[in-house]
């Protein structure tokens, strides 16, 4: 199991995991056509894809949002349907996470909703806080945000 950062090939696969964890949930909306039309935008901004292969095949992916200085939004985090409940999303949030801290990141928020319980106890598990529960301005789908601040490290 091997986790790729920002590789092109595999922008693809990202939407596409993206798109049926969606629309399994929720519905696409306007945001999510725009990523679609150009995925690798979020790596020309800045921030990072990630792509957990198997064998050859991308079975999860998420993408680090750049926000701002030493701040990143993690987000787009799906698994194929068959490999869920394999602890994927723990490796993919890892991973994140540690790539953000090492990009200078002081502070990671990510948007959800709070029908899925599980994403939600994984975000809590990797210290992440609930900072507002309300109807997200863009996304429909989303009604919390949580966030993760780095501790910051003594030179």
């Amino acid at each position: 199991m091997a986790i790729e950062f920002d590789n092109p090939a595999h922008a693809a696969d990202f939407i596409r995991l993206n798109e049926q964890w969606i629309s399994t949930h929720f519905v696409l909306e306007a945001a999510d056509r725009a990523l679609a039309a150009h995925p690798f935008k979020v790596v020309e901004n800045g921030g990072h894809i990630l792509s957990l292969v198997e064998a050859g095949r991308v079975v999860g992916v998420c993408a680090l949002f750049k926000e701002g200085d030493g701040r990143y939004q993690l987000a787009r985090m799906a698994v194929a349907p068959e490999a869920r409940g394999l602890g994927y999303g723990e490796q993919l949030i890892t991973a994140a996470l540690a790539l953000a801290q090492q990009r200078g990141a002081t502070s990671v928020f990510l948007l959800s909703n709070t029908v899925l319980t599980a994403a939600i106890a994984l975000y809590r598990k990797h210290g992440f806080v609930t900072v507002s529960e309300c109807q997200h301005p863009v996304y429909a789908r989303c009604n919390i945000v949580m966030e993760k601040h780095f501790a910051e490290t003594l030179p």
